[in-house]
């Protein structure tokens, strides 16, 4: 029965069954080096799977309906240590391997095999976060296990399998291999200098040996994982560990979860705290040389952060304008008010300059080796990771405004969007350990940032606000240490404006990145989205470029 009370009208059609990939022209026009005809039929097919319907009910399953929940004992007492999935987890997670994205750029890289991955494990994160937790991990803990030649050669089919193996049984009984990572003690935080874990040697000390670890880890991340790289501290110092969920001899080992954590956010996925119980774990890399083997993993996670926070405002945008197009406000489509199509416009630009800056970090992966890739992986990544992964949460929150209080409600996308953001901006290094480390990173690789600058510098020769950006980095790192230390966030900020705009140049239509420019160089444009100062023709021209009209 339809109470005359009770018409529903003006409601916004659910946005599903959607290709990622083919709507998305920034996306396309970033991955103009890779063969066309490979590229696009593989990326749309994964566009149109991740968009679907079916795929888009996954997310929301996973995050509202059923979390994970932990079972520390089976029904007679003893310890399992186990948390349970929902069955739509599993099958993320399945799609996750079924792609490669767990470790494929590793095993087989072309030419940009790691651009390929991040395209498409930015159609991922647009849908759904948690699940990429795990993935990202094992994706990380790939070249610093490939330095145990003995562990690795063990362990590679495992991390290379395209199955999803959830069955929690020691490694040799399993067809594929989930990692994961413990650093953080609830004394220390980012200080991993404080970790008081320790680890004692069963026989002989050292690189590859055996040892017996106790402590507490405050954050455990994916503890259903099948190992963990961890810290703990040794005679020599910190050192990194391999520790699997079940011993050699196939008994459980002592890792005991004592709670899951009940986060803001990421919900799908779970994370801990644990207790070290002499549990058994392989030393990997140098003794006391654990911090710069674990950051090494930990600069590909500050990647795929990035990327992650690229592909939740991407989604936001899309979710903003499709609701936009069709909710009447005020006699007319709220689109075509112009100051609601000041404010799309302007994130559309937001979303298009993180785009290409993900994309742009990622490829440096592929070539490491060229000082110029490895001043963008040393010095860019934690600069993008700083500023991205802050730019997506008031990003996410203006692209829920949009939405009105509709986009406030747990049963729509939006809220769980917001949730989202703050955490790759807080895992891995919050913001101040960011923008130390692009100090630090600038101070070990003088030649290559010099480098970098000077590719900058003739692209910023024909834009005088960029030039005197440009000339505003190099003035700040003039500055006595304490002084320049204070301004870090600054400079990130600023190197990565100078980056962006550069981008921007090079792959955006011109009016959109003379748009990009204008705003983002002009202070009196401040950091509120909609300041924006375009023609309606333009704005309009970005918004289709943006997500193009049916």
């Amino acid at each position: 029965m339809q109470w005359p009370t009770h018409e529903v009208s003006n409601q916004v059609p659910v946005l599903q069954d959607i290709n990622l990939y083919s709507s998305d022209l920034a996306l396309q026009d970033g991955l103009r080096m890779l063969p066309r005809e490979g590229r696009d039929r593989e990326l749309a097919a994964l566009g149109a799977e991740i968009g679907s319907a079916s795929f888009l009910e996954l997310a929301d399953r996973v995050n509202r309906l059923y979390p994970p929940v932990l079972e520390a004992f089976d029904r007679f007492g003893n310890r399992i240590d186990r948390v349970e999935f929902d069955a739509g987890w599993h099958a993320l997670l399945t799609a996750h391997r079924r792609a490669g994205m767990q470790a494929g750029a590793w095993f087989a890289p072309g030419a940009d095999a790691h651009l390929s991955r991040a395209a498409a494990w930015f159609l991922f994160g647009q849908v759904e976060s948690g699940s990429m937790c795990p993935t990202t991990m094992t994706f990380a803990a790939v070249p610093v296990l490939q330095k145990e030649s003995t562990l690795f050669r063990a362990l590679a089919p495992k991390l290379q399998a395209s199955v999803h193996d959830a069955r929690d049984l020691p490694l040799p009984q399993k067809q594929s291999m989930m990692v994961g990572m413990g650093m953080t003690e609830k004394q220390g935080g980012s200080d991993l200098r404080s970790n008081s874990t320790v680890a004692r040697p069963l026989a002989a000390a050292g690189r590859g040996e055996a040892y017996l670890l106790t402590g507490h880890k405050w954050f455990f991340s994916a503890p259903m994982c099948d190992a963990h790289l961890v810290l703990a501290r040794t005679a020599q110092g910190l050192s990194c560990f391999f520790v699997p969920r079940w011993r050699p001899d196939g008994s459980k080992n002592a890792v005991l979860i004592q709670r899951l954590k009940d986060k803001l956010g990421n919900r799908s996925n779970s994370s801990s705290e644990v207790e070290f119980l002499d549990a058994w774990g392989l030393m990997v890399g140098e003794e006391g040389r654990g911090i710069p083997t674990i950051i090494e993993m930990a600069t590909v996670t500050r990647i795929d952060c990035v990327i992650g926070s690229a592909a939740l405002m991407r989604h936001a945008l899309v979710q903003a304008i499709h609701h936009a197009r069709h909710r009447l406000a005020f006699g007319k489509p709220l689109e075509q008010q112009p100051l609601m199509r000041a404010v799309l416009a302007d994130l559309a630009l937001e979303s298009e300059a993180a785009t290409h800056l993900m994309l742009r970090l990622a490829s440096s992966l592929d070539r490491p080796e060229d000082p110029l890739e490895r001043a963008w992986l040393r010095v860019l990544t934690p600069a993008a990771k700083f500023w991205i992964c802050k730019r997506a949460i008031e990003f996410t929150g203006e692209a829920m405004e949009v939405w009105g209080g509709n986009g406030y409600v747990e049963t729509g996308p939006m809220a769980r969007l917001y949730r989202e953001a703050p955490v790759n901006s807080i895992w891995e290094g919050s913001g101040n350990v960011m923008s130390l480390d692009v100090l630090r990173a600038i101070e070990k690789e003088p030649e290559g940032f010099a480098l970098l600058m000077d590719t900058i510098s003739a692209g910023a020769a024909a834009h005088p606000a960029l030039a005197a950006l440009h000339r505003r980095v190099g003035e700040a790192l003039r500055l006595a240490p304490q002084e320049l230390e204070s301004n870090a966030r600054r400079l990130a900020q600023d190197l990565v404006l100078l980056v962006q705009c550069q981008l921007m140049l090079q792959n955006a239509p011109a009016p959109m990145a003379e748009a990009f420019l204008a705003s983002r160089l002009d202070a009196a444009h401040g950091r509120i989205y909609g300041a924006l100062q375009a023609s309606s023709a333009v704005q309009q021209a970005i918004l289709e470029r943006a997500w193009p009209s049916n």
